[in-house]
């Protein structure tokens, strides 16, 4: 699949995704990507933010291809089996651990716990090994629940621009690697 032949939804975590958040470049360097609305950045509400992504997903007119950051990834998990319109696939990107009661801030806890069925939709969930908001065990064993590809980032942080992602290209080939893999899936009819 090409990215002209999806529509490409940015799917940001908590605080959303600054100038410098390889997020908000993807989104600015990929035609077919724009970032979903999700809420209020800063007290992002669960309900409110899987409504949003429900709803940008199901007013696509393409193959959905979902990319998430943080709790971002988190929402997309939660709402796999809400969309209306099929999603070809999904990069999620260092989720956090939403079942640990150390989470800051505390109100993340009510985007957990996390599913641990199978995604309807192929995935690729890469984490690092010393990101603060998951242990890599922990996000190893999500992505085995969830049948995603995980890929070790190796000692990266949280992956965002803090931790010095922000054109992050090796995360970009990642993406251009999952979708040349991809098939779109059949519209309903």
């Amino acid at each position: 699949m090409k990215t002209s032949d999806a529509d490409i939804l940015i799917v940001p975590g908590y605080k959303g995704s600054g100038e410098d958040h390889w997020q908000t470049r993807w989104e600015n360097n990929l035609s077919a990507a724009r970032r979903v609305q999700m809420g209020d950045w800063h007290k992002p509400v669960f309900e409110d933010w899987k409504k949003n992504l429900v709803d940008a997903v199901d007013e696509t007119t393409k193959p959905v291809i979902l990319v998430g950051h943080s709790i971002g990834s988190q929402v997309i998990v939660q709402a796999a089996r809400e969309f209306a319109k099929p999603v070809a696939g999904a990069l999620l990107v260092a989720p956090p651990d939403v079942a640990n009661p150390d989470i800051r801030p505390r109100h993340l806890l009510t985007f957990g716990p996390a599913p641990t069925d199978p995604l309807p939709f192929p995935s690729v969930t890469i984490a690092s090994r010393n990101d603060p908001f998951c242990a890599f065990d922990v996000a190893e064993r999500m992505a085995a629940d969830w049948g995603s590809l995980f890929m070790d980032a190796g000692e990266s942080g949280h992956i965002n621009g803090e931790s010095g992602h922000g054109p992050w290209p090796e995360g970009l080939m990642v993406f251009s690697r999952f979708l040349k893999h991809l098939k779109a899936p059949a519209l309903p009819h």
